[in-house]
């Protein structure tokens, strides 16, 4: 059983990266070969990595990717146009290496990990990838009432952690966040209107290819979602509305992060829905803003307008909306590059290379 008290402790564990660290990393950065901030983002990269490692020369290496599923019961009020055992047979594609997913994380050199946290059925035949760690078989109908019980919703969130835990303890540096759940994007945006004050109608999207009615209709199943958990919603407090609003998945990957944070490791955050579960790891711990990277900007209507309202700005912009972490396979490799600058380039000394006059 989780309790409380082993959130708070995990909680406790989280703290911001020591700011005084970057002007050390920018001094470095300014001394390669290079005109001062040529290299963009890929310097911003290398000087938050050795922020979040804590001063040691940057490494994204090694990488492990979550992709973690979850069914929602608020598929029965018709959001989504593919039937919910989609959820399942696409947990198995990924263990049977044929999923986006596993093309990307293969060509980004990143390990890959399936966390079946709340997927409808029984268990899933025994595979190396697969992590079954069932909390429940697929959430409530959050149009109903709420998705999980406070306990529940601890419960996925603590897995997330352990996840981090355990890659911390395995040596990995870099974690990404992906997902699976038919319905997530309903219950995604349902959190993202909770937690930062959006109407359904601004930022409802199509998902998996909902018509423009079909967009409407979702809008206002999520509205009745809000209404009917106003109670968890007034509460202001961010774990009972992710447990009100959101799936088993979403919380992991939720916890996922916070643990990475604990663990002070860089986290590539996927589209939509890891955004979602972003922004309630963020409610939740402010802190965790500082090791988050946001690998792409989803084609899913919204989402650019979330970024700016939590001060993120994505790294890629490909017109990506799978989810599965594809976006954080991609974003590794800039993640790596910026890395390596910091650590393979000569500076002006090395090079005998003569410095501005500036």
């Amino acid at each position: 059983m989780t309790s409380r008290s082993d959130f708070d402790a995990l909680l406790a564990r989280i703290a911001p990266v020591d700011a005084s660290l970057a002007a050390k990393a920018q001094a470095h950065l300014d001394n390669l070969t290079k005109p001062q901030g040529s290299l963009g983002r890929l310097e911003e990269m290398a000087r938050r990595l050795y922020m979040i490692q804590g001063g040691q020369a940057p490494k994204a290496d090694p990488a492990m990717i979550f992709t973690c599923a979850g069914d929602h019961g608020v598929a029965a009020e018709g959001v989504s146009l593919f039937p919910q055992e989609v959820t399942r047979q696409m947990v198995l594609n990924f263990v049977g290496g044929g999923a986006g997913i596993n093309v990307l994380a293969r060509q980004a050199g990143a390990e890959l990990r399936v966390v079946d946290a709340g997927c409808a059925g029984g268990e899933f035949p025994k595979h190396p990838m697969l992590v079954q760690a069932k909390v429940m078989q697929g959430t409530a109908n959050m149009a109903q009432g709420p998705a999980m019980t406070t306990e529940q919703c601890l419960q996925a969130l603590m897995l997330g952690a352990s996840l981090a835990d355990t890659a911390a303890s395995d040596g990995f540096r870099v974690l990404g966040t992906g997902d699976m759940g038919i319905a997530n994007t309903t219950p995604s945006t349902a959190l993202y209107c909770a937690y930062l004050g959006m109407a359904p109608v601004a930022v409802t999207g199509p998902g998996t290819g909902l018509s423009a009615d079909g967009v409407a209709r979702k809008a206002q199943v999520i509205e009745r979602s809000m209404q009917v958990n106003a109670k968890a919603l007034a509460s202001g407090d961010p774990v009972e509305i992710l447990a009100a609003l959101g799936g088993c998945e979403i919380a992991c990957l939720a916890g996922l992060i916070l643990g990475a944070a604990a663990n002070r490791m860089a986290v590539l955050v996927d589209g939509f829905i890891s955004s979602a579960a972003f922004v309630a790891a963020w409610k939740i711990s402010p802190a965790v803003l500082d090791y988050c990277f946001f690998s792409h900007a989803s084609a899913e209507p919204g989402h650019q307008k979330i970024m700016r309202l939590v001060g993120a700005s994505p790294l890629l912009d490909l017109g990506l909306r799978l989810g599965e972490g594809t976006g954080a396979a991609l974003a590794l490799t800039v993640l790596r590059a910026g890395a390596a600058i910091y650590n393979e380039m000569a500076t002006f000394a090395q090079a005998g290379v003569s410095t501005s006059d500036a």
